[in-house]
Formats: C-alpha cells, structure tokens, sequence
C-alpha cells in the first residue's frame, strides 16, 4: 500500500477501511482506529464483521463488488465499544486495476456528533429558558407566599380555641411546604464548592443511599473505568445530580431488574462549544419501562414527570447543577433500555 495513500487517509477526520477482495481487514485509518477502540495490528486479516456487523452493510458491500460501482448507505446505526451506538453515513467504493477489483474501500462519515451538538444545543435553550421563567414565577409566589403565612400566624394568636387554631396550624404548615416546593423550583443558588473528588467515591455515597429501599429483585451493577483522575467538582451537587438519576432509574425498574453505574473518560470531547481535553462520561442505565414517547422532548422541564407520584423537578435540578459545572445531562431511551449520561470536563487538580 503506497505511504502516499496512508499518509492522506489518517490526516482525515473520516473514518476510512480498506477491505481485500475476500472482505477482510487490510487497512484503517487513524480515525477508524479511534471509532471502534481498535488498531489495524489488531484487525489486520480478519474478516470486517469484527468490527461492522449489521446485515444490511454486507449486502451493500456485495452489490459493490458485483456490479464494481460506488454503494451509499445513510445512516447506519451500528455499535462500537469505545462510543456506543454509531450514526454515519457509508460510502462503499471497489478499488479496480486493469478493471479487476483489487480492494474495497469504506468510508465513514459520522452524523451522530452532529446530531448530539443540535441536541445540546436545544437543551441549553430549555434550561435557560425553563430557568427563567420558573424563578421569576417563584419570586412572584414568595411574596404573597410570605403574606399568607404572616397572617395566618397572626390570626393564630388571636383564636380563642385549640380546633379553630389547628386550622390555622394547617393553612401554616401548607404554606411552608410550597415554600419548599417553590426553593426546590428555582434550583439550588448556594456557590459551588471545588474540591479533589474521586468520582467512585460519589457513586458508592449514591449507592449507600438508595440500599436501604432496593427491592430484593432489583440489582445494582458497576462498570467503572479505574483510570479515571481526580476531578473538580462540588461534591454535594454531583451526589445530588447522581442521585435524581438513580432514583429515576429504579422507580423505572420498580420491583425487579437492573440498575447499572458506568463509567468513562473521553478525550477532545465538544460540549458547550468548546473542545474539552478530558471528559466524564457517567451513565446509569436502567432496562425499566423506559421514557413516554410524549414527555420525551420535555423531560427536563420542571413538573414534567414519567411517574404519577413523581414532582416532576429531579432532573430539572439536575441539569441544572450539571450547567452549573460546565457540563451536561442527556438520555436515550426504549423500553428495555434508557441511558442517563452525565457529561463533565475533569478539570486538573490546583
């Protein structure tokens, strides 16, 4: 294979596989290498469905090769280790010398990161537009809040019976817990506290928190990546964000299955219009019900809720608190299989 050739394919940011004839690994660029989690010393000689395996790929691969014409295939979702699930768009080319197929070339051309950008795009708008309004709506509540909890104090004094003030007791009481209600709308304005976290540490906290409740049939499991630094981060808040994550996950479970806590560090990651060096990615996966079909695009709304005991302001607080450390919330989710991801720079230790 000429230098020339290698030299051009791994400066390209499209993933790039080169095939022989019998369709097996000759050749990957370094941006393929980085897709799938593998080297070309590793796959070189073995057959591509090591690293593509869906059905419909070799049927485009053997139209090419049969008819010796370029192929397309748009939006393939396909799995890899290193990124999960994989949408790209696929160009399959037969490479031809005097007219005989000499190999076969696959082009990658990535759209998920695309799409995940829109995304994240729309859900900073949300959170700053949900934001806004639910804390000027919580200021206009406090105050006449504050009225009505006065006077009723006030008219308690002045009640000559125990049953008429228990009314009393009763209309303070409520008033106290919209209070509550209405902090816990406008999320938490206490300054973030930086310190050395060791993310496991948050994790196991999370996981000593909700064992007391776990149904017999419900398991935990972990898949954590040992390598992950030290980061800094408002420990509070991260075992809150965690938490609303977890509890979610196991009200969608409810009596039997599984709650998995996975860790991960990408490198060079966007997010926020910025390219950040490292990046946790957290996820807890659960294979409960999954999310409705029609709260889906509203998830992170307060009072938006899946379940009918549910407030509704978990996740809102929590993607809330995750902005808050310059990172971000997202899910996928079907039934069998929702994934919450929390996505935070590692910044370096001071």
């Amino acid at each position: 294979m000429k230098t020339e050739f290698i030299d051009i394919a791994d400066a390209m940011a499209t993933g790039v596989l080169m095939l022989t004839q019998s369709l097996d690994i000759q050749y990957m660029n370094a941006s393929a290498e980085i897709l799938f989690g593998s080297s070309i010393r590793r796959m070189e000689g073995k057959p591509y469905q090591r690293l593509l395996k869906e059905d419909i790929l070799g049927w485009v691969l053997e139209k090419s090769v049969d008819t010796r014409e370029v192929q397309s295939l748009r939006e393939l979702h396909f799995t890899t280790s290193h990124d999960g699930i994989v949408i790209a768009d696929i160009v399959v080319s037969p490479m031809l010398i005097d007219g005989e197929l000499d190999a076969v070339l696959i082009e990658l051309y990535r759209i998920d990161q695309q799409l995940r950008i829109t995304q994240e795009e729309t859900l900073l708008s949300q959170l700053q537009t949900t934001q806004s309004l639910v804390r000027g709506m919580a200021h206009e509540i406090k105050n006449p809040l504050g009225g009505l909890r006065g006077a009723a104090q006030l008219l308690e004094t002045e009640l000559p019976s125990p049953e008429l003030r228990e009314y009393t007791s009763i209309i303070i009481s409520e008033a106290d817990r919209l209070q509550v209600l209405v902090d816990r709308m406008s999320g938490s304005q206490s300054p973030t506290i930086q310190e050395d976290i060791n993310i496991h540490e948050v994790l196991e906290r999370v996981r000593k928190l909700v064992s007391v409740d776990i149904p017999s049939k419900v398991n935990i499991r972990f898949d954590y990546d040992p390598s992950i630094p030290e980061m800094r981060a408002d420990k509070d808040k991260l075992i809150q964000i965690v938490l609303n994550m977890v509890v979610n996950a196991l009200k969608a479970v409810g009596n039997e299955g599984e709650v998995i806590f996975k860790t991960r560090v990408i490198r060079r990651f966007l997010m926020n219009q910025k390219i950040h060096r490292l990046v946790l990615k957290l996820q807890i996966i659960d294979n409960g019900v999954g999310i409705p079909e029609e709260i889906k695009d509203k998830v992170f709304f307060p009072m938006v809720s899946g379940s009918a005991d549910g407030t509704g302001l978990g996740l809102s607080i929590a993607q809330s608190l995750a902005n808050a450390h310059d990172g971000l919330i997202e899910f996928q989710s079907t039934p069998g299989d929702t994934r919450f991801t929390l996505l935070l720079p590692i910044q370096a230790q001071e």
